[in-house]
């Protein structure tokens, strides 16, 4: 007999229920988390009860989706969803159904919910309620629809990509009547918000199996929210660094970048312009020359378009634009490209970097993994020595030159930069008195 150990606060509220006569279960997710020993995010309980009932039972209480049967209990700073059994009429809109209609019933509630893992119940009196295989598709590692797949995909289109996701997360494979319906229904996805898009693509992408963004290509998914994906999939690589098409390396490079949102965004565009510059030349070899400002500018496109934040955009974009940076093994040109990119941001470059390299011709692999080694142990250096990389960090500023006579203007950021360079190039130049000291002769110059 499965058991699964509820949460106090959760099982304070199905005894509530209980107690007053109601029908109560933790129900979806965190039943399915509990039974392959993963860590529920949320606990959502499922109730015979009323959403007006429930509101009644507990003290705090907030109305979350309550023309849907859903109500929030506020059990200390925790919220857990509570929703009314019930049974959703026709959709129409590829998401909401026109009408709900509460019932008595749990399996008619399980009935309407997206796959057969999501579609189980739990409490300690009853045990596991699974009425459609749950149970036995998580044994047999399978995504699989409640009911007839075109049924579900056309009540909330969103769904073939929380299949694909689920796939990715659990390392599921997909029934074969889901990824055919997939295939035929993808284009319904241009109904969905692109709020929604993205939070897909992102669980998806910082899942264990970030490579199974080939399944949502092979689906047809990507050819409806990310064309530019399917672009790159098909770009042969004839060149000595490469072994792969555009889009297997990126796959690969996905593999092998920390499960971070802002790294594995830079991995899946960073090639993106690949494309746009492709060009062959008089021995047959190919050349993306400027490829990467070509990536980022696709990459700031589709995240505008899904509605990324701006931050997030912009660390993206700085990271693809700088990445096939290869700074000398010098401490001058690792500083300047720490100063380009942002000291902040040079241990992602470096991580960038790695998983780049991973997806390289293996016969290159190995003495690109040696240099990026030396430009860390640079880095290393560097850090240690606590040599400047910023105008923060730069021992003057514009307040002491003004204070030393100069008006104040643009004039004074112009200084301020040049003394940088020269403190990134010689970082024992990083003294008070002798920025000063250059910053008059500089302006002597200006002046003559």
């Amino acid at each position: 007999m499965t058991y699964i150990e509820i949460p106090e606060k959760a099982e304070q509220i199905l005894q509530t229920l209980h107690r007053n006569g109601f029908e109560a279960y933790v129900v979806g997710g965190c039943v399915r988390d509990s039974i392959l020993g993963r860590q529920p995010e949320d606990w959502d309980v499922t109730t015979s009860a009323s959403p007006e009932q429930v509101k009644e039972l507990f003290e705090r209480t907030i109305d979350t989706g309550i023309e849907h049967g859903t109500v929030t209990v506020l059990m200390g700073k925790e919220g857990f969803e509570v929703t009314t059994y019930r049974i959703d009429g026709a959709y129409e809109d590829c998401r909401h159904p026109k009408e709900v209609v509460f019932t008595s019933n749990l399996t008619e509630d399980l009935k309407r919910r997206d796959f057969t893992i999501n579609a189980m119940a739990y409490s300690h009196e009853s045990g596991l309620v699974d009425e459609f295989g749950g149970m036995q598709d998580l044994k047999d590692h399978v995504i699989r629809c409640v009911g007839a797949a075109r049924e579900r995909f056309s009540e909330d289109a969103l769904r073939m990509m929380r299949a694909v996701r689920f796939a990715a997360q659990l390392g599921f494979k997909l029934d074969e009547e889901v990824r055919d319906a997939i295939r035929e229904m993808a284009d319904a996805l241009d109904c969905i918000s692109a709020e929604r898009i993205q939070t897909e693509l992102v669980k998806l992408l910082v899942s264990p199996n970030p490579h199974w963004f080939r399944l949502a290509y092979e689906c047809g998914i990507t050819s409806v929210i990310m064309p530019e994906f399917d672009r790159i999939m098909v770009q042969r690589q004839n060149n000595p660094h490469h072994a792969y098409t555009t889009g297997e390396h990126t796959l690969i490079a996905l593999q092998n970048i920390p499960a971070d949102k802002v790294l594995r965004l830079t991995m899946l565009f960073h090639d993106m312009g690949k494309p746009e510059v492709f060009m062959t030349d008089e021995n047959g070899r190919d050349h993306f020359k400027g490829h990467a400002a070509y990536s980022e500018k696709i990459a700031a496109r589709i995240m505008k378009n899904l509605k990324f934040d701006n931050d997030t955009t912009r660390t993206v974009c700085n990271l693809i634009r700088n990445h096939s940076w290869y700074p000398q093994l010098t401490g001058k040109d690792v500083r300047f490209c720490a100063y380009r990119i942002g000291p902040e941001l040079f241990e992602s470059f470096l991580k960038v970097k790695h998983a780049d390299i991973m997806a390289h011709h293996p016969n290159v692999v190995q003495q690109k993994l040696d240099y990026l080694k030396e430009v860390e142990h640079i880095w290393k250096d560097i850090q240690l020595h606590s040599d400047c990389l910023s105008l923060k960090e730069l021992r003057l500023g514009g307040r002491d030159l003004i204070e030393d006579g100069m008006k104040p203007g643009p004039e004074v950021g112009e200084i301020l930069n040049r003394l940088l360079m020269e403190v990134l190039e010689y970082p024992e130049k990083n003294d008070r008195e002798y920025l000063l000291e250059r910053s008059r002769k500089m302006r002597e110059e200006t002046e003559v």
